[in-house]
Order: structure tokens, then sequence, then C-alpha cells
């Protein structure tokens, strides 16, 4: 009796055991959430972008002759997206949100690079998905053209909130990276 106890004891817990680490290995494969998603993409599509589809406020990036050009490093923050209703990445169709990105020329520190940021709106519908940063005119307020440009419950976040204090010490991990620093 003794052994057969000892038997069934070490069979239960090789099944706890085995069932435990199945469990744990098929977390690991869970599909990663749409906000993820999207601010991957959105993320991708500006690092992959070259600085003048996405410039503004005069910035511009001048390699210097037969210098590769530098990399871009993003922060971004997913306010929304429509359809509000899309469950998945390829029903999405327009993406709100907000974006800063330093340029990572080697050895140049974060507080002297040249940045572009604000809140920009991300066709999803091209390919290249479209950016459009969402500026001041000569004749419009940047206030007025957010509210303009951006649904009203997006736009009332875009006017308050940039990244968090996580993602933008990411940001600023990744920017010291590929400036090598």
């Amino acid at each position: 009796m003794k052994t057969f106890l000892r038997y069934g004891l070490a069979a239960a817990t090789l099944l706890a055991t085995s069932a435990g680490a199945f469990a744990l290995s098929k977390s690991d494969a869970a599909p990663v959430d749409l906000r993820t998603q999207i601010e991957t993409r959105m993320r991708t599509v500006l690092e992959q972008a070259d600085p003048g589809q996405h410039q503004h406020a005069g910035h511009a990036v001048q390699p210097s002759a037969g210098a590769a050009r530098p990399a871009v490093v993003c922060g971004v923050r997913v306010y929304g997206h429509e359809p509000a209703a899309a469950t998945a990445l390829d029903e999405v169709r327009t993406v709100y949100g907000f974006h800063l990105c330093g340029v990572a020329e080697q050895q140049r520190p974060w507080d002297v690079a040249v940045k572009l940021a604000g809140p920009l709106i991300l066709d999803m519908t091209t390919d290249p998905p479209g950016i459009e940063v969402v500026e001041a005119t000569a004749e419009v307020k940047y206030v007025d053209r957010v509210w303009q440009r951006f649904p009203p419950r997006y736009a009332e976040v875009a006017l308050a909130e940039a990244l968090s204090a996580e993602q933008m010490a990411d940001l600023r991990e990744r920017y010291d990276d590929a400036a090598g620093l």
C-alpha cells in the first residue's frame, strides 16, 4: 500500500508539474492585445519613415556627406482608433496618437538631438501608412487644429497627455543605444 501511495503521489506531482509547465508555455503564445499591436505598428512606421515624412516645425536632418541616415527612435502613445469596434489590426483604418521621436546621430546626447513630436493621425488604409502630424497653421492655432483633426474623445486626451514616464524612460534608453551613448 505504501508503495502504491508513493508511486501515486509521484505520478500526481509529475502530472501537476507537467500541466503547470504546459500552461506557462502557452501563456507566452497568447496573442498581443490590439492596443499593443497598434502601438508597435505606429512606432515601426515612424522609425522606418524618412524624417521628412513626419517632419514638422522646420526640423531637418542633414547627414554628413557619405554618412548613413541616422536612426529615428520613437516613443508613441495611442489615444484611439477608428473604427473603435475593431478587434484586429487589419480592421483599423485610422489611428490617433502622439509621437516623440529623436534623430539618433552618433554620440549626440538626447538633450541636443533633433526631435519630432506632437499629435498625429496614421492612415492605415495605405501602404505604407500615411502620417499626418497635427500642427498649427498660419491661420489656425494649435489647439483649434487638434479639435479640427481629431474626434472630440481623442482631442481632449491629445491636449492633455503625451508619453507616460515609463514610455519616456524606454524611449531614452533606446535613443541612447542607437546614438552609441
